[in-house]
């Protein structure tokens, strides 16, 4: 049978340095063509607003404060946006966020288009704004390059219909498509709680959504009891659309997949585990900035040694913790973001260690410990594959997997790549007889001090002295 695979609303984001008009664009834009009853439609409810053009064509732009979603997709392997509109004021140039948009577009790997607003100001230089893009790596139309730009005011509306034409054009060069009838493709954009309950807020590239249907995200599932898109409460959303969803009982993360069903969720977490395979020797990490602009610095200075299985800005997420297990790292590095009570707890439940750091070079002088403690000559391990108490203690029930172990050999108690700590033999035993040594294949049990909080899994690694 034959797909109804058709084009489908292109969904854009629009990002840029403070105060550049990213907001008072889509507020001209919204005024000019807008296709609700009116101005401004439900913006301040889901998180993005969909316009039609002059020729009949719908656009959905995502005006989330923050763009979060945007800022975590790439943590998530999530894809939001399609397009993206780099806004530059034309009396101010290129600014930090803005060089930090262009990271992140580069890194979303979405075409995009310059807007050069304000250009009705007598400050107004767009020229020096071509040319400071220029040294930022952009190459413009006219110019010798292929990236589009066009010169706006939001005031006047100079440009406004040109640039929702432009993006219309993008979007059938892209061949921007959906199909309703496929599986559910649509990611977390915003969430907030009313006095319905949990509202979720989410855009979809793929598949559809309706009411009394089973969604599923990280955190759980969920059926759908209501849903609210551009036009008002409807019983479905479909491709391209934008729509607030309620039913959850827990929130999932901004930026998160949702899923129609259980076996999409499990098969997309397969594949991701599979891209984040580490090899024998690497030192695995996740790693969280507070900004694009320190992420890239410290991924650019990352040694070779170190696997980064994913990084993303802001702060460190509960999903961020699951990844990180599931992709068998033990370790969250975060340069001056934040990591949650919460998020720490179910870190220490999950074997993750997070560490924050505010001076950069720390940061890299952790890196550097952790290599060289990886270096270390291992003459023996040993799987802590039982847990047996003993007075106000317990001994580790023990089997060795590789070289041997002996009582008086310098060992280490590892969880995964994370040490744990030093510890020293009391005592071995095997069949309630005292040795001093154990070989590969034997099982044995050991009681060490200190008494670190062990669990099944744990490894006893003797290392050279």
């Amino acid at each position: 049978m034959e797909k109804k695979i058709k084009t489908r609303p292109p969904i854009v984001t629009v990002l840029g340095h403070v105060n550049h008009g990213k907001t008072t664009l889509l507020d001209a834009i919204r005024k000019t063509r807008i296709a609700f009853k009116e101005a401004g439609g439900i913006t301040q409810n889901i998180g993005a607003s969909q316009v039609t053009t002059k020729e009949g064509k719908k656009i959905t732009f995502i005006d989330t404060p923050g763009h979060a979603a945007f800022s975590q997709m790439r943590s998530r392997g999530a894809r939001v946006a399609d397009i993206a509109i780099l806004v530059i004021a034309a009396d101010d140039g290129v600014k930090p966020q803005t060089k930090e948009s262009i990271v992140q577009i580069n890194e979303a790997k979405i075409p995009f288009i310059v807007a050069i607003t304000k250009v009705d100001l007598a400050t107004a230089n767009v020229e020096a704004v071509l040319g400071q893009l220029e040294k930022e790596g952009i190459l413009l139309e006219k110019r010798g390059g292929n990236t589009p730009w066009i010169e706006l005011s939001a005031k006047t509306g100079k440009g406004i219909g040109a640039l929702l034409e432009l993006i219309s054009l993008m979007a059938e060069m892209n061949a921007i498509k959906g199909d309703p009838e496929d599986s559910l493709e649509a990611v977390v954009i915003e969430t907030s709680k009313d006095k319905g309950g949990p509202v979720v807020n989410a855009v979809i590239r793929n598949g559809q959504i309706m009411v009394g249907q089973n969604l599923y995200t990280e955190t759980g599932q969920t059926k759908v009891r209501c849903l609210i898109s551009s036009k008002g409460m409807t019983k479905v959303a479909l491709p391209g659309d934008a729509v607030q969803i309620l039913g959850f009982e827990i929130l999932p993360e901004v930026g998160a997949k949702i899923f129609s069903t259980v076996m999409d969720k499990a098969q997309t977490k397969n594949l991701e585990k599979e891209h984040r395979k580490i090899e024998e020797g690497q030192v695995g990490l996740l790693i969280k900035a507070k900004n694009s602009g320190c992420l890239e610095a410290i991924l650019a200075n990352m040694p070779s040694e170190v696997f980064v299985v994913d990084s993303g800005v802001g702060d460190v997420y509960e999903s961020d913790v699951l990844l990180a297990k599931a992709s068998g790292v033990s370790r969250i590095f975060a340069f001056e973001s934040k990591a949650p009570s919460a998020v720490r707890k179910l870190a220490e439940a999950e074997g993750v260690n997070i560490k924050t750091f505010k001076v950069i070079y720390e940061l890299f002088q952790e890196i550097d410990d952790i290599i060289k403690k990886g270096k270390t000559e291992i003459l023996g391990k040993a799987e802590i594959i039982a847990l047996f108490p003993f007075n106000d203690k317990k001994i580790a029930g023990c089997r060795v997997v590789s070289g041997k172990i002996n009582k008086s050999d310098n060992l280490v108690l590892m969880r995964k790549d994370m040490e744990l700590g030093k510890i020293k033999a009391i005592s071995l035993q095997k069949q309630k007889q005292i040795i001093n040594q154990a070989g590969q294949g034997e099982e044995f049990g050991i009681l060490f001090e200190p008494q670190f909080d062990f669990v099944k899994g744990d490894m006893v690694v003797s290392v050279a002295k």
